[in-house]
């Protein structure tokens, strides 16, 4: 990094710092995560993220030195052809399952049989390898033929190894896998050149969760989830412990971070509407604020993304410590907000995509100056969409961030 762009990345991480700890920066720091929107801007397709990485580099990059956001949060994907390979269940993405053009989806369902928590809560590891790997990775489905593992103490299951297709299915997974790490290595020079071009970019993201939403996104699916907080609430606690503790160990076994850090968790089921408040208290909070406690214990700064409406959950998040965390919003009444979490939590977000997509930079303009207004108040706010810019407009997004630079100063 020449000394010029070092001079931006540190006046920028300062900046965010600064939000972070509450204090008043020179201005409103602004976070972006690009997603697909650089295919937009470009005039290109999001087909490219999967299948053609140079284009996509060239098209993510030419989308940071456009905009000039403070901090930007690079999301790894995997290649399309990798993907493919894998035979993968629990994603359709561009131009596999939808269009080029548009954003990936996932692909929800109940990979974990209800009456299959016994199996999990007691040999996770065989859960995972003979039950849950085998329905979501279509290469991975002769490892479903796999004695229980706990039996392989004394002997080792030469038969079901010997099977051809068994055979062929590790022959492929080492192909893949050497492609998936050369993947990877396009996915860190791109995140390294944002470095190197001022962005504060952490590399690679420490990316954590909710242990709910473990349980719910990728085991029971968000029928099965809801249907277990009353059949069976016990052993959906049992679960959520579950999760967290190998949350924490996976904290506690990471690289302990030498700089500002943060660790990006999206929560997904814990807003209104998808529980109540007395289930929130139950399966919810007290296992995510283990992880976020674990996570400022460790060094990192938990950047937690707050899908949905959290308006009857503010009084909780007063718990999170101080000046450690950033909440950003996607729907909130900004003024409650920042009535209780104001000189307690930085916050972030909530700039209507609504706006961003539809509306005119007159529009936007009004809506930032009401964010900086309210939220911006002496400090602890950085300015953030509250969802995915993937079709925003691109002058909508211009006008958001450069505004911001404009009125959110504060010396």
């Amino acid at each position: 990094m020449d000394q010029a762009a070092e001079k931006i990345f540190r006046e920028r991480e300062q900046r965010l710092m600064d939000a972070v700890q509450l204090k008043e920066p020179d201005r409103v720091p602004v976070f972006i995560g690009l997603n697909y929107h650089p295919a937009k801007l470009a005039g290109t397709a999001a087909w490219d993220a999967y299948y053609d990485f140079p284009a996509w580099k060239k098209a993510y990059i030419d989308a940071s030195k456009y905009y000039q956001p403070d901090r930007l949060f690079v999301v790894p994907n995997q290649s399309g052809n990798i993907l493919e390979a894998l035979g993968a269940k629990q994603l359709a993405w561009p131009g596999h399952g939808v269009s080029r053009t548009s954003t990936h989806q996932f692909i929800e369902g109940e990979y974990m049989k209800e009456d299959e928590y016994d199996l999990f809560l007691n040999d996770t590891s065989d859960f995972l390898i003979r039950r849950y790997l085998p329905r979501v990775y279509g290469i991975l489905e002769p490892a479903a033929k796999l004695p229980p593992l706990n039996t392989l103490m004394t002997f080792l299951p030469f038969n079901s190894i010997a099977e051809p297709e068994f055979a062929d299915m590790l022959e492929k997974m080492v192909r893949v896998s050497r492609e998936a790490v050369e993947w990877q290595k396009q996915i860190a020079s791109l995140m390294q050149e944002l470095v190197e071009l001022g962005f504060f970019v952490r590399r690679p993201p420490f990316m954590v969760g909710a242990p709910f939403d473990a349980i719910s996104d990728f085991l029971r699916g968000m029928r099965g989830a809801m249907l277990d907080m009353y059949r069976r609430p016990e052993k959906l606690k049992q679960a959520c412990e579950l999760m967290c503790r190998i949350h924490l160990e996976r904290i506690a076994a990471a690289p302990k971070p030498d700089a500002f850090t943060p660790a990006f968790m999206a929560l997904h089921r814990g807003a209104h509407g998808f529980m109540s408040l007395k289930q929130f208290e139950v399966f919810y909070w007290p296992y995510l604020l283990k992880v976020i406690q674990a996570l400022v214990a460790a060094g990192y700064t938990p950047d937690i993304f707050f899908e949905g409406d959290y308006n009857s959950r503010l009084e909780y998040l007063e718990e999170m410590p101080h000046g450690k965390v950033i909440a950003r919003f996607d729907q909130i009444d900004m003024r409650k907000a920042k009535e209780i979490l104001g000189g307690k939590i930085c916050i972030a977000g909530n700039m209507p995509v609504s706006v961003l997509q539809v509306g005119t930079p007159e529009d936007v303009k009004k809506h930032v100056k009401e964010l900086i207004d309210v939220a911006g108040k002496d400090g602890g706010y950085i300015m953030a969409p509250a969802s995915a810019l993937d079709e925003v407009k691109p002058e909508n997004l211009k006008t958001m961030i450069d505004f911001t630079k404009e009125y959110g100063r504060y010396r």
